[in-house]
């Protein structure tokens, strides 16, 4: 039968792997932001070679399952004589791995703004770093929100990915934790329900942002 006392006993330390977990998705969505905004601007270059590069990057990231990324990672640094904690492979993975999905929500956002706004910009005078920064970025990013917040609750469920790495995440928690008291039911619904409340979370704070920043 369901253990309810193993079930709630679950939560303490799953509670507690939830903070690796959490540091690993908000740190790859950080790093993806950066990177997905440089190979955004890439893809939107004049530039032949920076739009190819750009569309490679994208296609064999998206092409790649993020855990064939993170172990041909974490298993190259050590042949090239780095040796980094797995902690800090699983963040640059994960990034790196967003980076691709970012640029393409960005990329979508600023094809979507009509151009007569850009032109009009133009029309009055302002020079093209203002046109970006005034014009076409503050609206790129209130139209990519919804889409930048699923990328991170999915980042967050992908996060279970990084346990093959030894990192003690929710995932990896709830393995030790099922192996321990041999009630794996119990301790995965607990590890689901954990799992479950940060993504509401996340999807509470994008439905806040989206009302704020709605004109």
């Amino acid at each position: 039968m369901f253990s309810i006392p193993v079930f709630l006993e679950s939560f303490e330390p799953l509670i507690w792997a939830a903070r690796y977990t959490l540091l690993i998705s908000l740190l790859g969505i950080g790093l993806g932001l950066v990177i997905g905004a440089l190979i955004c601007a890439a893809r939107l270059s004049p530039y032949v070679a920076l739009r190819r590069f750009a569309a490679v990057w994208v296609s064999f990231l998206r092409g790649v399952p993020l855990l064939v990324q993170l172990l041909v990672f974490y298993y190259t640094l050590p042949v090239i004589g780095l040796d980094v904690p797995p902690l800090f492979a699983a963040v640059v993975t994960v990034g790196i791995c967003a980076s691709a999905y970012i640029s393409e929500i960005w990329r979508g956002a600023i094809a979507a703004l009509p151009k007569g706004q850009t032109e009009a910009a133009v029309a009055i005078g302002m020079n093209p770093r203002d046109v970006w920064t005034r014009v076409v970025l503050p609206q790129a990013v209130t139209m990519s929100l919804p889409a930048l917040i699923n990328e991170l609750i999915l980042l967050v469920k992908a996060s279970s990915l990084v346990s093959v790495v030894g990192i003690l995440e929710i995932t990896r928690a709830s393995q030790a934790q099922a192996a321990t008291t041999f009630r794996p039911l119990e301790v995965y619904i607990a590890a689901a329900c954990i799992y479950l409340a940060i993504n509401l979370c996340l999807a509470a704070l994008g439905r806040w942002l989206e009302n704020r920043t709605a004109v």
